[in-house]
């Protein structure tokens, strides 16, 4: 598999995103930008997950039908022609960051995968949907972690 470098204007690898980026400040995803996708990259599909949630992983951000030649999202853009999943708020599209007050930082992993293959997936799909869409469908894949606490 092809590493694609996944990075933040906002913060880096293992550091603490900014409280703009979080739940009480209004779910703006922060900016990303990658490396751009191997030619056989069909689609790219986004996730943005927190496994220290105390509820199990959570998930904050899932985008799919991202058009392989995008190579970065401004903070709070949706891609174009790209289909949102429902994080675990119950909404689609980006919810930040809201770990419980006093808890350690969370870790939050955005993961970036391309695919060979469509994903099928549309809008309203959930995380354990898009794991299995994507499944044996990657050739390509980059993870970026902030760390977030309240």
């Amino acid at each position: 598999m092809e590493e694609m470098t996944l990075r933040s204007a906002a913060f880096d690898d293992h550091t603490l995103m900014p409280s703009d980026y979080s739940h009480d400040r209004g779910d703006v995803s922060p900016p990303l930008e990658w490396s751009q996708a191997p030619e056989e990259v069909v689609e790219l599909a986004l996730a943005c997950e927190d496994p220290d949630a105390p509820v199990g992983t959570f998930a904050h951000w899932l985008v799919a039908g991202i058009d392989p030649v995008t190579t970065a999202l401004d903070a709070g853009e949706q891609p174009t022609g790209a289909v949102l999943g429902r994080n675990d708020y119950g909404t689609e599209g980006y919810g930040g960051p809201k770990p419980p007050a006093g808890d350690d930082p969370h870790r939050y992993f955005f993961r970036l995968y391309g695919l060979a293959e469509p994903s099928g997936l549309r809008d309203g799909f959930t995380a354990e949907e898009l794991r299995d869409a994507v499944e044996n469908k990657v050739v390509a894949a980059g993870t970026l972690v902030g760390t977030f606490a309240r």
